[in-house]
C-alpha cells in the first residue's frame, strides 16, 4: 500500500515548545513523526532550529510565516526558512482587514503573488493553509479560495488544505483534495466533532469570537472524531500530495504530546 511522509505541526505541542525545544522535538521524534512543520522559531535562529531539528532526527518539509513578516522581510524569511530546509512556506491565517470585502485583501493578494514569485525563484514554493471562512461566495459565486488560486498562478501559491476546515466550509474533504489535484502538496490532517459555532477561533487563540466555549465544537485526536480518514488519505494520494500533516489546535485535557502521539498511532493502525 502506497502512503505518504507524516508529519506534526508543531503549532500541536506549542505549549510544550515554549518550555522546551530540544525536549518537545525528541518527544515529537519518539511519538512517530519523522518529520514536522514549525509555527515559530522560539527564539532561534533558523540555524540553530536546524540542528535542534538534526539532533532530534527530524526533517521540517514546511513552516506557517504570517504573512506580515513574508511581506515585510520577505528575503530574511526565505534566507531563514532555507537555512532550515523547508521546501514549502505557508501562509497559516488572514486576520481582519484581510479577508475578502475587506479594504486590505487585494493588497495581501498582491503581496502573496509577489512573495510567491520570490519563493519560486529562491526554490521554495508558497502554499495557502485555509480555514472556513474561505468557503464564503464571491459575488461571481465562487469560493474565496478557489479565487484565490485562480488568481495567482501556481508556480507562486500552492494549496495547504486543511480538512477539518474544508468539512466545517461545507465540502467534502476527499472530494475537494481531488479538485486541487497537482496543486496540494501538502494536506493537514485534523479530526474534530461537533459542528461550526461562532466561538470557534477562539478555541485557537484567537480573539474574534466574545462567546463562552462551546461544547459542540471541539477538535480531537486523529481517528476521534468524525472525519473520514481512509477517504481523505487515499485522495491525498491520488491527487500527488507529497506530505500529509498532523495537527490538533487544543488538545484541551489531553496533554499536547500525547494527543499527537495518539493521532499517529492511529495512521500506523492504518498502515501510515
Amino acid at each position: 500500500m502506497k502512503t505518504l511522509p507524516v508529519g506534526l505541526q508543531l503549532y500541536t505541542v506549542r505549549d510544550e515548545m515554549e518550555k522546551s525545544v530540544p525536549e518537545t522535538l525528541k518527544a515529537v521524534k519518539a511519538a512517530g513523526y519523522d518529520y514536522v512543520e514549525p509555527a515559530g522559531l522560539f527564539g532561534l535562529s533558523g540555524k540553530d532550529f536546524k540542528a535542534e531539528l538534526d539532533k532530534a532526527g527530524l526533517c521540517a518539509v514546511c513552516a506557517h510565516v504570517p504573512i506580515a513578516q513574508m511581506l515585510e522581510n520577505p528575503d530574511e524569511t526565505i534566507s531563514t526558512y532555507k537555512a532550515i530546509g523547508c521546501k514549502y512556506l505557508a501562509v497559516p491565517f488572514l486576520g481582519g482587514g484581510e479577508r475578502y470585502g475587506d479594504e486590505g485583501f487585494e493588497k495581501i493578494m498582491k503581496g502573496m503573488a509577489d512573495f510567491g514569485e520570490l519563493c519560486y525563484k529562491n526554490g521554495l514554493t508558497l502554499v495557502y493553509h485555509n480555514h472556513d471562512f474561505e468557503f464564503e461566495k464571491t459575488t461571481d459565486g465562487r469560493y474565496v479560495l478557489d479565487y484565490m488560486y485562480d488568481t495567482i498562478e501556481p508556480e507562486y501559491l500552492q494549496a495547504e488544505l486543511d480538512t477539518c476546515w474544508v468539512n466545517i466550509g461545507g465540502e467534502n474533504p476527499a472530494e475537494y483534495i481531488k479538485k486541487y489535484t497537482g496543486r496540494c502538496p501538502v494536506i493537514h490532517l485534523k479530526d474534530f466533532v461537533g459542528s461550526k459555532t461562532q466561538n470557534m477561533y477562539a478555541l485557537i487563540g484567537t480573539d474574534e469570537a466574545t462567546e463562552k466555549k462551546s461544547e459542540e465544537f471541539a477538535f480531537r485526536p486523529v481517528g476521534k472524531g468524525k472525519q473520514d480518514f481512509p477517504a481523505i488519505l487515499s485522495a491525498a494520494i491520488d491527487a500527488g500530495a507529497e506530505y500529509v500533516i498532523v495537527e490538533q489546535d487544543s488538545t484541551y485535557e489531553i496533554p499536547s504530546l500525547e494527543a499527537a502521539k495518539m493521532s499517529r498511532d492511529y495512521l500506523k493502525s492504518l498502515g501510515w
